[in-house]
């Protein structure tokens, strides 16, 4: 029975003392106030930057960074949130203003750069990242290094940067698959098949570089699926590229055969395999 009349003289302390304290615990407590809100605003801006809808995370960013001009963290939060958002003409002014801005880092300008890949300014971004010392040496520097190297068709430059930005991540699905495309686009399709198995094997659920494994296969007139973890669904996709791929090399019957193996694996409609398999036929009669 004495446990409710203790709490009761401790909370009654705590009002006494409340309105005893002078100024400084004031002061104090509003600091501790306002550590909590830049607390629970560093937790939203990263929930905008990952989980949050790309145009909700826009709308937030513009209007925080435009009730705080000055705050170049705002202005980073809307240029990526921009980029996620497919508004790369935006971003790219966005990441103007940060690169310019007097707290702006190195990071920042490679931001910048990939801004302006992603709006086709090639030529500009090669500046902007030869603007950058070389000893900020990060992944993301180097693998837009290697997107501007393929795009030139510096090959040897391209493969030596690819190398480098998957040597710097623990995560090198993407780039490895980047790099596969590129020795696909030169012809080289069993450095293109090599590069896409390994990506695969990081990223077991990367369908860009399967469909990339099969069409380096296919150029290869090898029209047998790889060995690779696949969904019913993904089966049938590649099962059309592989088909698409012997179609385009002349192997008209295997093509044929490959789209109908395509839509009888497909656990439903598979309305585009149809549409290729009535052309292929309408071709061959005509």
């Amino acid at each position: 029975m004495r446990h409710p009349v203790f709490v009761s003289l401790v909370l009654g302390g705590t009002v006494v003392l409340g309105a005893c304290g002078d100024r400084g615990s004031d002061a104090a407590a509003a600091r501790a106030i306002q550590n909590v809100n830049v607390i629970d605003e560093t937790n939203l801006n990263d929930i905008m930057l990952t989980v949050a809808d790309p145009a909700e995370a826009v709308a937030y960013f513009e209007r925080a960074s435009g009730e705080n001009p000055g705050r170049v963290d705002l202005q980073r939060g809307l240029g990526r949130s921009l980029v996620r958002a497919g508004r790369p003409t935006e971003a790219v002014a966005t990441w103007r203003a940060v690169a310019a801005h007097p707290e702006a880092t190195n990071d920042d300008r490679v931001d910048y750069a990939d801004a302006l890949i992603r709006s086709n300014q090639w030529d500009q971004s090669a500046a902007v990242l030869a603007s950058i010392p070389p000893t900020h040496e990060t992944f993301e520097r180097y693998r837009l290094e290697a997107m501007i190297a393929d795009s030139k068709r510096e090959w040897d430059k391209a493969d030596s940067f690819y190398e480098t930005a998957a040597g710097l991540t623990n995560r090198p699905a993407s780039v490895l698959n980047n790099w596969g495309f590129s020795k696909l686009s030169r012809g080289d399709f069993t450095g293109a098949e090599r590069l896409f198995v390994e990506a695969i094997t990081y990223d077991s659920n990367l369908f860009t570089a399967k469909n990339n494994l099969v069409m380096a296969r296919g150029a290869q007139r090898n029209y047998q699926l790889p060995v690779v973890q696949m969904t019913q669904i993904e089966r049938a996709q590649l099962l059309q590229t592989l088909a698409l791929a012997a179609i385009k090399q002349g192997d008209v019957n295997t093509g044929r055969s490959l789209l109908q193996e395509a839509i009888d694996t497909h656990p439903q409609h598979f309305e585009v395999a149809v549409r290729a398999l009535r052309a292929l036929d309408a071709n061959v009669v005509n």
